[in-house]
């Protein structure tokens, strides 16, 4: 039989450092008997040489288009959004099995071409629970940047002003010095650290958000940790959360819940409110529970401003990546949950976590709209498939 030939291709977003694999996990799969192409890439915190040296194929860079229609293309961000029928397997997060601005039309190019997508999103294990997920380092990349937004609009020199763009950083010591330091020249200006609330506070995100509030020194009697059991006893909107200098949401959104906190409460005499970080970026999601923005933001413009009444000015980050901002331990944790996983696509029609990602991605073709189902957007376009190959 011949090999499985994995093709990892190079990540195209704005600021996008993290890899799918590692050179370590090339490694095992490549001990496994597969086969691994990896593109040139001058963004992936991974040097090509450190791929080429465990014995990985280079290839050019966004070559993965006229790859041989078997081969498995790897990555980890949405493709760019084009019109071409996709006619291989993809293993990626696609972003468009929730309703989301434009998912048929990212959607209806995987049976256009008679390709299939394996969303990472919905990669689980047996008990239900993702098989792996950047989800630790969402919640500390964003609690990070958090803090140092919420010391930035303190300094009256800097007050009002757009806060600045933000580049990676090579490991979690440096950007812990960094926020640390931020916090200090915020604590100048106020006679109280910052009182952090974190929605989701038991989940891998949440864990992430409160590990960084302790690493930068913040102690638990300044957090404010909510999760099922706090929000299961009311629906909101929360005035606890106006009453919090930060509040981190880092809840997974499966179906339609009250909004957490909407235009009415911003209003509250009792606001405090100056940072949220919206870690689930369900942004375009008609359920989003943070009514109070509607665009996803960027590192090179981190926040967008929320209209209020009065001091403090309030802000909003919603990036997408977060993890990209610590991409070698994000990239290192994730890939090495995902190995295992990888191990099995050689059988992939018969592995339960394999299946039940084809299995849904044919429900989600299922419930396209008929011109988007029978491919009519595109030229040349082929009925979805139907059943199995």
């Amino acid at each position: 039989m011949a090999a499985t030939v994995l093709h990892l291709r190079s990540e195209c977003k704005p600021m996008e450092h993290r890899s799918a694999l590692t050179p370590q996990t090339t490694k095992q799969l490549l001990e496994a008997g597969y086969t691994v192409n990896v593109e040139r890439s001058p963004e992936r915190i991974f040097e090509d040489s450190e791929f080429e040296a465990v014995g990985a194929t280079l290839v050019p860079e966004g070559s993965w288009p006229s790859a041989p229609a078997d081969h498995l293309i790897i990555g980890l961000k949405e493709l760019p959004e084009e019109d071409f029928p996709l006619n291989h397997t993809h293993i990626q997060f696609a972003h468009c099995y929730k309703g989301q601005s434009n998912w048929e039309e990212v959607l209806s190019r995987f049976p256009s071409g008679s390709g299939t997508l394996y969303d990472l999103e919905f990669l689980n294990d047996e008990n239900g629970r993702r098989v792996a997920a950047f989800g630790y380092h969402a919640g500390y990349a964003g609690a990070a940047i958090a803090v140092m937004v919420w010391a930035w609009q303190l300094d009256p020199a800097t007050k009002g002003k757009p806060f600045p763009s933000i580049d990676y950083y090579r490991s979690e010591a440096d950007l812990v010095t960094k926020v640390k330091r931020s916090l200090e020249e915020g604590m100048k200006y106020t006679s109280s650290l910052p009182r952090v609330m974190v929605m989701g506070a038991l989940g891998r995100c949440g864990s992430g958000a409160l590990g960084l509030c302790k690493a930068i020194g913040i102690p638990d009697s300044s957090m404010v940790k909510w999760d099922l059991a706090e929000t299961s006893q009311r629906p909101g909107p929360y005035e606890e959360i106006v009453e919090s200098d930060i509040f981190v949401n880092c809840i997974y959104l499966s179906k339609p819940i009250p909004p957490f906190l909407n235009r009415e409460t911003l209003s509250s005499s009792k606001r405090k409110l100056s940072v949220v970080c919206d870690v689930s970026c369900d942004t375009t999601n008609p359920h989003n529970p943070i009514p109070i923005y509607n665009i996803c933001t960027t590192f090179e413009k981190p926040t967008v401003p929320v209209k209020v009444d009065r001091d403090p000015p309030l802000s909003v980050i919603s990036i997408d990546h977060l993890p990209s901002l610590l991409p070698r331990e994000a990239s290192q944790d994730f890939s090495d949950a995902l190995l295992p996983s990888l191990l099995k696509l050689h059988n992939r029609k018969q592995e339960r976590v394999w299946q039940q990602a084809e299995d849904l991605f044919r429900e989600k073709v299922a419930g396209l709209s008929a011109k988007w189902r029978q491919g009519q957007a595109f030229l040349g376009g082929a009925a979805v498939p139907t059943g199995r190959p």
